[in-house]
């Protein structure tokens, strides 16, 4: 991976060694124990190169730029690149075991090559259909064997910052701002939540390890709502606390308790509105529950800070972008 992409990702707020472990297992699934491609060694000759681009298909907004190089740059990293002879180098790491690989999985192409990616559009950006994203240059065989890794992670990514988007254009005008949830793809937490981020959102936790949220089973485990809280301040003094309330009477008791940070579970707009008076100067408020677009701007006027939405990681579709070898 170029240094000039990882420091694209730590900008973004990613940890390039993470990225790569998630492109590395991508690449690894996708070529199976050989490293092989077959339709591309089959097909296309080891020394051709060719120049590729990245084309939205429909409108919306991007994310993932950064990314989506970085498999571009690291598929032949992956599969032993340079080969020199057209097979796999003997001696590179096995990404599966990170032991020595077999000189076999004739995925690359000639001695030296590399892909290069410039980038045309820029994360967050909107885009419209036919527009080009990015631009990618290298041997023909790693360009389609990085194909289908690059597109699932950008098209994914933009997805989720498309949905975003939506959601932040609905509140705009409003306090409120859109949170994502830990209701994320395994493996994909912090390119989802850095999607989040690029489509305008706000990232609650990145897990249960940075804020403590407690929830109906926590409270009813510890004996309610203030106890639950008493126990989590005591024993994590410096960590944020949240506390999950279905009800007027509990959102008192947690105020009263200490807590600054209320969820108001599955509450109509005229309870959010009640609560919002009652205890808004002294904590702030989050709605969620099944929250939909066609609701948004309503819940928003209810003076909560916050409207948390998990559709966005785990509903959200993807944004149709293609890889279009230029034919010139």
């Amino acid at each position: 991976m170029r240094e000039s992409t990882e420091q694209a990702l730590r900008a973004g707020g990613l940890d390039p060694a993470q990225v790569r472990g998630v492109i590395v297992a991508a690449l690894a699934e996708d070529l199976g124990p050989d490293f092989l491609d077959v339709t591309s060694v089959a097909t296309i000759p080891a020394a051709q190169t060719d120049t590729a681009d990245l084309v939205a298909r429909v409108d919306g907004v991007v994310a993932g730029l950064a990314v989506a190089a970085a498999v571009f740059e690291l598929v032949g990293e992956v599969t032993g690149f340079p080969a020199g002879s057209g097979g796999a180098e003997a001696g590179a790491t096995d990404v599966t075991t990170g032991g020595p690989q077999p000189a076999a999985g004739p995925v690359d192409a000639a001695p030296g090559a590399a892909v290069e990616v410039s980038l045309v559009a820029r994360d967050g950006q909107r885009v419209a259909r036919g527009d080009v994203l990015a631009t990618v240059t290298g041997p023909t065989r790693l360009l389609l064997t990085a194909e289908r890794t690059a597109l699932n992670l950008l098209c994914r990514m933009s997805g989720v910052a498309t949905h975003t988007r939506a959601w932040a254009d609905a509140l705009a005008g409003t306090k409120a701002m859109v949170l994502d949830t830990r209701k994320t793809t395994p493996g994909l937490r912090a390119l989802e939540k850095y999607a989040v981020r690029a489509g305008g959102g706000t990232n609650k936790r990145m897990g249960l390890h940075d804020v403590a949220m407690i929830k109906d089973n926590h409270k009813f485990a510890a004996g309610g709502v203030a106890a639950a809280y008493r126990r989590v301040r005591e024993t994590f003094p410096d960590v944020p606390v949240q506390v999950e309330v279905d009800t007027l009477a509990e959102a008192v008791e947690a105020v009263e308790a200490g807590a600054d940070f209320l969820l108001l579970d599955n509450m109509s707009p005229a309870t959010l509105k009640t609560v919002v008076a009652a205890v808004g100067e002294r904590a702030e408020l989050e709605a969620t529950g099944g929250l939909t677009l066609d609701v948004a701007a309503a819940y928003a006027a209810t003076g909560v800070d916050y409207l948390s939405v998990g559709a966005l990681t785990h509903s959200s579709p993807i944004l149709d972008i293609a890889l279009d070898l230029r034919t010139e």
